[in-house]
Protein backbone atom coordinates (compact mmCIF):
# COMPACT_ATOMS: atom_id res chain seq x y z
CA UNK A 1 0.00 0.00 0.00
CA UNK A 2 2.61 2.44 1.11
CA UNK A 3 4.70 1.67 -1.83
CA UNK A 4 1.65 2.50 -4.35
CA UNK A 5 1.04 5.58 -2.81
CA UNK A 6 5.09 6.50 -2.98
CA UNK A 7 5.26 5.53 -6.60
CA UNK A 8 1.92 7.26 -7.20
CA UNK A 9 2.75 10.60 -5.86
CA UNK A 10 6.31 10.66 -7.56
CA UNK A 11 4.28 10.35 -10.87
CA UNK A 12 1.87 13.09 -9.80
CA UNK A 13 4.79 15.48 -9.35
CA UNK A 14 6.73 14.29 -12.22
CA UNK A 15 3.77 14.24 -14.16
CA UNK A 16 3.22 18.20 -12.78
CA UNK A 17 7.01 19.54 -13.28
CA UNK A 18 6.46 18.55 -16.95
CA UNK A 19 3.37 20.52 -17.23
CA UNK A 20 4.88 23.73 -15.70
CA UNK A 21 7.53 22.99 -17.32
CA UNK A 22 5.64 23.43 -20.53
CA UNK A 23 3.50 25.95 -19.66
CA UNK A 24 6.07 27.97 -18.85
CA UNK A 25 8.07 27.95 -22.04
CA UNK A 26 4.78 28.66 -23.68
CA UNK A 27 3.66 31.57 -22.08
CA UNK A 28 7.08 32.82 -22.52
CA UNK A 29 8.00 31.56 -26.28
CA UNK A 30 4.62 33.41 -27.57
CA UNK A 31 5.96 36.86 -26.35
CA UNK A 32 10.13 35.95 -27.24
CA UNK A 33 8.25 35.19 -30.64
CA UNK A 34 6.62 38.19 -31.13
CA UNK A 35 9.70 40.42 -29.91
CA UNK A 36 11.76 38.27 -32.35
CA UNK A 37 9.87 38.45 -35.62
CA UNK A 38 9.47 42.42 -35.09
CA UNK A 39 13.46 42.68 -35.15
CA UNK A 40 13.76 39.38 -37.99
CA UNK A 41 10.95 40.14 -39.47
CA UNK A 42 11.39 36.91 -41.39
CA UNK A 43 9.05 34.39 -40.00
CA UNK A 44 10.18 31.29 -42.38
CA UNK A 45 13.69 31.58 -41.53
CA UNK A 46 13.16 32.13 -38.14
CA UNK A 47 10.86 28.84 -37.55
CA UNK A 48 13.86 26.71 -39.84
CA UNK A 49 16.37 28.06 -37.28
CA UNK A 50 14.09 27.21 -34.45
CA UNK A 51 14.19 23.72 -36.22
CA UNK A 52 17.42 23.31 -36.81
CA UNK A 53 18.69 24.62 -33.25
CA UNK A 54 16.11 21.75 -32.08
CA UNK A 55 17.18 19.20 -34.10
CA UNK A 56 21.04 19.72 -33.82
CA UNK A 57 20.79 20.32 -30.11
CA UNK A 58 19.45 16.67 -29.54
CA UNK A 59 21.71 14.78 -32.08
CA UNK A 60 24.89 16.62 -30.29
CA UNK A 61 23.51 16.30 -26.40
CA UNK A 62 23.01 12.41 -27.75
CA UNK A 63 26.62 12.20 -29.39
CA UNK A 64 28.27 13.14 -25.75
CA UNK A 65 25.71 11.10 -23.64
CA UNK A 66 23.83 14.12 -22.24
CA UNK A 67 20.33 12.48 -23.11
CA UNK A 68 19.04 9.55 -25.22
CA UNK A 69 17.68 9.49 -28.20
CA UNK A 70 15.88 7.03 -30.76
CA UNK A 71 18.12 6.01 -33.63
CA UNK A 72 16.68 8.07 -36.87
CA UNK A 73 15.23 5.89 -39.60
CA UNK A 74 13.52 6.43 -42.59
CA UNK A 75 10.40 3.70 -42.30
CA UNK A 76 9.76 5.42 -39.03
CA UNK A 77 10.43 8.91 -40.61
CA UNK A 78 7.94 7.77 -43.36
CA UNK A 79 5.07 6.99 -40.26
CA UNK A 80 6.21 10.38 -38.71
CA UNK A 81 6.06 12.44 -41.41
CA UNK A 82 2.07 13.52 -41.42
CA UNK A 83 2.38 14.44 -37.80
CA UNK A 84 5.72 16.89 -38.81
CA UNK A 85 3.90 18.29 -41.51
CA UNK A 86 0.97 19.71 -39.29
CA UNK A 87 3.31 20.33 -36.72
CA UNK A 88 5.00 22.42 -39.14
CA UNK A 89 1.86 23.99 -40.75
CA UNK A 90 0.93 24.99 -36.88
CA UNK A 91 4.13 26.57 -36.40
CA UNK A 92 4.11 28.29 -39.66
CA UNK A 93 0.92 30.00 -39.33
CA UNK A 94 1.59 30.52 -35.32
CA UNK A 95 4.64 32.89 -36.68
CA UNK A 96 2.56 34.28 -39.58
CA UNK A 97 0.26 35.17 -37.26
CA UNK A 98 2.51 36.85 -34.81
CA UNK A 99 3.83 38.83 -37.87
CA UNK A 100 0.69 40.48 -38.91
CA UNK A 101 -1.29 40.45 -35.46
CA UNK A 102 -0.78 41.56 -32.10
CA UNK A 103 -0.38 38.89 -28.93
CA UNK A 104 -4.02 39.52 -27.94
CA UNK A 105 -5.29 38.48 -31.19
CA UNK A 106 -2.96 35.10 -30.47
CA UNK A 107 -4.10 34.62 -27.39
CA UNK A 108 -8.07 34.72 -28.75
CA UNK A 109 -7.76 32.37 -31.32
CA UNK A 110 -5.09 29.97 -29.29
CA UNK A 111 -8.39 30.05 -26.43
CA UNK A 112 -11.02 28.44 -29.09
CA UNK A 113 -8.62 25.26 -29.20
CA UNK A 114 -9.19 23.48 -26.06
CA UNK A 115 -13.60 22.82 -27.26
CA UNK A 116 -12.93 22.37 -30.73
CA UNK A 117 -9.92 19.63 -29.31
CA UNK A 118 -12.20 18.31 -26.85
CA UNK A 119 -15.25 17.75 -29.75
CA UNK A 120 -12.03 16.41 -31.49
CA UNK A 121 -10.76 13.42 -29.12
CA UNK A 122 -14.85 12.46 -29.01
CA UNK A 123 -14.98 12.22 -32.33
CA UNK A 124 -11.58 10.73 -34.08
CA UNK A 125 -9.96 9.26 -31.19
CA UNK A 126 -12.87 7.59 -29.51
CA UNK A 127 -12.50 9.33 -26.14
CA UNK A 128 -14.87 9.72 -23.49
CA UNK A 129 -17.58 12.57 -24.25
CA UNK A 130 -16.80 15.75 -21.85
CA UNK A 131 -19.13 16.21 -18.69
CA UNK A 132 -21.39 18.61 -18.90
CA UNK A 133 -18.86 20.37 -15.45
CA UNK A 134 -16.05 20.50 -18.19
CA UNK A 135 -18.06 21.52 -21.41
CA UNK A 136 -19.07 24.41 -19.33
CA UNK A 137 -15.46 25.30 -18.86
CA UNK A 138 -14.52 25.15 -21.90
CA UNK A 139 -17.20 28.02 -22.65
CA UNK A 140 -16.14 29.87 -19.87
CA UNK A 141 -12.82 29.61 -20.89
CA UNK A 142 -13.70 30.63 -24.86
CA UNK A 143 -16.27 33.25 -23.42
CA UNK A 144 -13.62 34.88 -21.35
CA UNK A 145 -10.69 34.94 -24.29
CA UNK A 146 -13.43 36.42 -26.36
CA UNK A 147 -14.40 39.32 -24.47
CA UNK A 148 -10.76 39.79 -23.36
CA UNK A 149 -9.61 40.48 -26.96
CA UNK A 150 -13.12 42.34 -28.09
CA UNK A 151 -12.32 44.98 -25.82
CA UNK A 152 -9.10 46.68 -27.63
CA UNK A 153 -8.25 44.71 -30.81
CA UNK A 154 -8.97 45.24 -34.49
CA UNK A 155 -8.82 42.92 -37.05
CA UNK A 156 -7.35 42.89 -40.05
CA UNK A 157 -8.10 40.84 -42.90
CA UNK A 158 -4.54 39.45 -43.32
CA UNK A 159 -4.61 38.65 -39.60
CA UNK A 160 -7.98 37.48 -39.22
CA UNK A 161 -7.10 34.57 -42.28
CA UNK A 162 -3.79 33.83 -40.57
CA UNK A 163 -5.72 33.69 -37.21
CA UNK A 164 -8.24 30.88 -38.69
CA UNK A 165 -5.20 29.18 -40.57
CA UNK A 166 -3.82 29.00 -37.50
CA UNK A 167 -6.90 27.60 -35.39
CA UNK A 168 -7.32 25.06 -37.95
CA UNK A 169 -3.58 23.50 -37.78
CA UNK A 170 -3.18 24.08 -34.70
CA UNK A 171 -6.43 22.13 -33.54
CA UNK A 172 -5.49 19.29 -35.93
CA UNK A 173 -1.91 19.07 -34.68
CA UNK A 174 -2.96 18.99 -30.92
CA UNK A 175 -5.45 15.75 -31.68
CA UNK A 176 -3.02 13.97 -34.73
CA UNK A 177 0.25 14.20 -32.62
CA UNK A 178 -1.67 12.91 -29.50
CA UNK A 179 -2.31 10.09 -30.95
CA UNK A 180 1.58 9.39 -32.45
CA UNK A 181 2.79 10.20 -29.62
CA UNK A 182 0.86 7.57 -27.97
CA UNK A 183 1.10 5.05 -30.80
CA UNK A 184 4.66 5.56 -32.46
CA UNK A 185 6.34 4.54 -29.35
CA UNK A 186 9.54 6.77 -29.45
CA UNK A 187 11.08 8.21 -26.33
CA UNK A 188 10.52 12.38 -25.80
CA UNK A 189 13.86 13.11 -27.44
CA UNK A 190 13.09 10.86 -30.13
CA UNK A 191 9.85 12.17 -31.30
CA UNK A 192 11.85 15.95 -30.68
CA UNK A 193 14.51 15.02 -33.31
CA UNK A 194 12.05 13.51 -35.31
CA UNK A 195 10.04 16.51 -35.60
CA UNK A 196 12.28 19.39 -36.03
CA UNK A 197 14.46 17.25 -38.38
CA UNK A 198 11.26 16.50 -41.06
CA UNK A 199 10.17 20.11 -40.38
CA UNK A 200 13.61 21.24 -40.79
CA UNK A 201 13.54 19.31 -44.38
CA UNK A 202 9.81 21.17 -45.19
CA UNK A 203 10.97 24.24 -44.79
CA UNK A 204 12.56 25.28 -48.06
CA UNK A 205 9.72 24.41 -49.64
CA UNK A 206 7.37 27.05 -47.81
CA UNK A 207 10.21 29.29 -48.09
CA UNK A 208 10.11 29.54 -51.55
CA UNK A 209 6.46 29.10 -51.98
CA UNK A 210 5.53 32.49 -49.95
CA UNK A 211 8.14 34.34 -52.12
CA UNK A 212 10.39 35.38 -48.26
CA UNK A 213 13.36 33.80 -49.92
CA UNK A 214 13.60 36.90 -52.07
CA UNK A 215 13.15 39.79 -49.39
CA UNK A 216 16.08 37.49 -47.62
CA UNK A 217 18.28 37.71 -50.23
CA UNK A 218 17.13 41.60 -50.68
CA UNK A 219 18.21 41.87 -47.47
CA UNK A 220 21.50 40.16 -47.21
CA UNK A 221 22.26 42.26 -50.23
CA UNK A 222 21.07 46.07 -48.88
CA UNK A 223 22.52 45.87 -44.95
CA UNK A 224 23.84 42.19 -44.52
CA UNK A 225 25.86 43.69 -41.23
CA UNK A 226 22.46 44.64 -39.53
CA UNK A 227 21.93 40.65 -39.37
CA UNK A 228 23.62 39.89 -36.01
CA UNK A 229 22.66 43.27 -34.67
CA UNK A 230 22.81 42.56 -30.90
CA UNK A 231 19.41 42.69 -30.40
CA UNK A 232 18.03 40.84 -33.53
CA UNK A 233 20.48 38.11 -32.80
CA UNK A 234 19.39 38.00 -28.97
CA UNK A 235 15.69 37.34 -29.93
CA UNK A 236 16.86 34.95 -32.86
CA UNK A 237 18.74 32.98 -30.13
CA UNK A 238 16.14 33.11 -27.50
CA UNK A 239 13.68 32.34 -29.64
CA UNK A 240 15.50 29.03 -30.91
CA UNK A 241 16.79 27.98 -27.22
CA UNK A 242 12.79 28.19 -26.04
CA UNK A 243 11.77 26.45 -28.62
CA UNK A 244 13.92 23.33 -27.86
CA UNK A 245 12.90 23.63 -24.56
CA UNK A 246 8.92 23.50 -25.38
CA UNK A 247 9.97 20.74 -28.01
CA UNK A 248 10.87 18.19 -24.86
CA UNK A 249 8.07 19.68 -22.85
CA UNK A 250 5.59 19.75 -25.07
CA UNK A 251 5.81 15.93 -25.81
CA UNK A 252 6.67 14.96 -22.52
CA UNK A 253 3.41 16.77 -21.33
CA UNK A 254 1.56 15.01 -24.40
CA UNK A 255 2.67 11.55 -23.06
CA UNK A 256 1.47 12.39 -19.36
CA UNK A 257 -2.02 14.15 -20.08
CA UNK A 258 -4.92 14.25 -22.49
CA UNK A 259 -5.01 16.40 -25.51
CA UNK A 260 -7.96 18.44 -24.17
CA UNK A 261 -5.61 19.25 -20.86
CA UNK A 262 -2.52 19.75 -22.61
CA UNK A 263 -4.71 22.04 -25.08
CA UNK A 264 -6.22 24.01 -22.09
CA UNK A 265 -2.47 24.55 -20.09
CA UNK A 266 -1.43 25.73 -23.38
CA UNK A 267 -4.38 28.61 -22.86
CA UNK A 268 -4.34 29.29 -19.16
CA UNK A 269 -0.86 30.17 -18.76
CA UNK A 270 -1.06 32.57 -21.60
CA UNK A 271 -2.06 34.98 -18.05
CA UNK A 272 1.84 35.19 -17.67
CA UNK A 273 2.45 36.20 -21.08
CA UNK A 274 -0.50 39.07 -21.08
CA UNK A 275 1.10 40.31 -17.97
CA UNK A 276 4.42 40.34 -19.96
CA UNK A 277 2.64 42.02 -23.14
CA UNK A 278 1.06 44.86 -20.95
CA UNK A 279 4.47 45.68 -19.48
CA UNK A 280 6.43 45.85 -22.90
CA UNK A 281 3.63 46.88 -25.48
CA UNK A 282 1.35 49.51 -25.40
CA UNK A 283 -1.66 47.62 -27.46
CA UNK A 284 -2.77 45.73 -24.55
CA UNK A 285 -6.75 45.46 -23.12
CA UNK A 286 -8.39 47.72 -20.90
CA UNK A 287 -9.29 46.60 -17.33
CA UNK A 288 -12.42 44.80 -18.10
CA UNK A 289 -10.66 42.93 -21.24
CA UNK A 290 -8.34 41.96 -17.75
CA UNK A 291 -11.56 41.07 -15.83
CA UNK A 292 -12.55 38.76 -18.97
CA UNK A 293 -8.92 37.14 -18.86
CA UNK A 294 -9.73 36.03 -15.05
CA UNK A 295 -13.20 34.31 -16.49
CA UNK A 296 -10.20 32.37 -18.71
CA UNK A 297 -8.33 31.50 -15.84
CA UNK A 298 -11.05 30.34 -13.52
CA UNK A 299 -12.81 28.31 -16.56
CA UNK A 300 -9.25 26.48 -16.85
CA UNK A 301 -9.08 25.56 -13.17
CA UNK A 302 -12.89 24.38 -13.19
CA UNK A 303 -12.23 22.32 -16.42
CA UNK A 304 -8.89 20.31 -13.86
CA UNK A 305 -11.75 20.00 -11.11
CA UNK A 306 -13.62 18.73 -13.39
CA UNK A 307 -11.27 15.86 -14.61
CA UNK A 308 -10.29 15.17 -11.87
CA UNK A 309 -11.13 12.22 -9.78
CA UNK A 310 -11.68 11.97 -6.10
CA UNK A 311 -8.70 10.54 -3.67
CA UNK A 312 -7.12 6.94 -4.08
CA UNK A 313 -8.28 6.18 -0.25
CA UNK A 314 -12.18 7.46 -1.18
CA UNK A 315 -12.12 5.04 -4.08
CA UNK A 316 -10.65 2.34 -2.31
CA UNK A 317 -13.20 2.50 0.71
CA UNK A 318 -16.01 2.32 -1.71
CA UNK A 319 -14.54 -0.30 -3.30
CA UNK A 320 -13.64 -2.67 -0.56
CA UNK A 321 -17.69 -2.90 0.29
CA UNK A 322 -18.06 -6.07 1.99
CA UNK A 323 -14.56 -7.39 1.20
CA UNK A 324 -11.27 -7.62 3.58
CA UNK A 325 -8.21 -5.89 3.70
CA UNK A 326 -6.17 -8.11 1.57
CA UNK A 327 -8.59 -8.63 -1.23
CA UNK A 328 -8.88 -4.39 -1.29
CA UNK A 329 -5.17 -4.28 -1.83
CA UNK A 330 -5.32 -6.65 -4.49
CA UNK A 331 -8.02 -4.62 -6.12
CA UNK A 332 -6.00 -1.42 -5.60
CA UNK A 333 -3.32 -3.03 -6.65
CA UNK A 334 -4.43 -3.62 -10.46
CA UNK A 335 -6.46 -0.20 -10.09
CA UNK A 336 -3.29 1.47 -10.31
CA UNK A 337 -0.70 -0.97 -12.64
CA UNK A 338 -4.21 -0.13 -14.95
CA UNK A 339 -3.87 3.27 -14.57
CA UNK A 340 0.20 3.71 -15.22
CA UNK A 341 -0.78 1.60 -18.21
CA UNK A 342 -2.72 3.87 -19.25
CA UNK A 343 -0.59 6.77 -19.23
Amino acid sequence: MSAIRFDSTKQYYATSSLVAGYALCSSLLAVINKFAITKFNYPGLLTALQYLTSALGVWVLGKFGFLHHDAFTWDTAKKFLPAAIVFYLAIFTNTNLLRHANVDTFIVFRSLTPLLVALADTTFRRQPCPSKLTFISLLIILGGAVGYVATDSAFTLTAYSWAFAYLVTITTEMVYIKHMVMNLGLNTWGFVLYNNFLSLMMAPIFWVLTGEYKEVFAALGANGGDWFEPVAFTAVSLSCLFGLLISFFGFAARKAISATAFTVTGVVNKFLTVVINVLIWDKHATPFGLVCLLFTLAGGVLYQQSVTGPPRESLASKQTGDVDENDADENQDKSVSGKHASV
